[in-house]
């Protein structure tokens, strides 16, 4: 894992967690020289996401008060259009559960936990208004998290009928979460919309506008985040 480490009061530190240093550059770009933050880049996928931000929660002696999960994503028809940008309502791992004659079952159905982890709901109302007021474009709602991204248009209907108002897709929130619901802090996600959630095509994939998107909200971020 990456990681850039500054130093400052423990009061309003926040630890910002993306899967890449692509985006790790983008939030600290945004960011500038601002010693309230934390950004570590964490790995692909949510494991490597849990790894590392429990790691960093164990072992940074200022402590944090709040965990984002920051980077780009896939954004749902109707919902989140390239270059706009997500912050998440709800936190979903949507692939932890079993598939079952009748359908896939959630491991809330089936009786295992919960794949779902409520974010700070105060802080990501505040984050979607300073967004708007920005010029920004912005939607709240929740972001999934798979460890298979979607490649079909058939899953991603599925998807977007099981989780109602499902705004974007990714592969590290999930494991953030659980790392700082683990740690007692609250947690937020932000993506910006790099491709459509369906069928795989590359070349309709936009990472270097959804980066710049990315920077552009942790600019405006920074106080809201807080």
């Amino acid at each position: 894992m990456t990681m850039t480490t500054n130093s400052g009061s423990a009061s309003g530190r926040v630890l910002v967690v993306t899967a890449v240093d692509a985006e790790k550059d983008a939030v600290q770009r945004g960011l500038g020289p601002d010693s309230r933050f934390d950004v570590l880049a964490g790995g692909v996928g949510p494991v490597a996401a849990a790894v590392s931000t429990a790691t960093a929660l164990a072992t940074t002696k200022s402590g944090y008060d709040l965990v984002v999960s920051a980077g780009i994503g896939g954004g749902f028809a109707g919902r989140a259009g390239i270059g706009s940008l997500v912050v998440a309502s709800e936190i979903i791992a949507a692939d932890l559960g079993a598939l079952t004659p009748e359908g896939f079952a959630s491991v809330d159905e089936l009786g295992f936990g919960s794949a779902r982890v409520p974010v700070d709901l105060d802080r990501a109302g505040r984050a979607v208004e300073a967004l708007r007021a920005a010029g920004l474009p912005v939607c709240l709602g929740p972001v999934l998290t798979l460890s298979t991204v979607t490649g079909t248009a058939d899953t991603a209907t599925e998807l977007a009928q099981r989780v109602p108002g499902a705004a974007a897709e990714a592969m590290e929130g999930f494991g953030v979460a659980e790392a700082a619901r683990k740690h007692g802090l609250p947690v937020l996600e932000l993506r910006a919309i790099s491709n459509p959630v369906g069928p795989r095509d590359r070349a309709a994939w936009r990472i270097g506008e959804a980066l710049a998107a990315l920077e552009a909200a942790i600019k405006v971020l920074k106080e809201a985040l807080r």
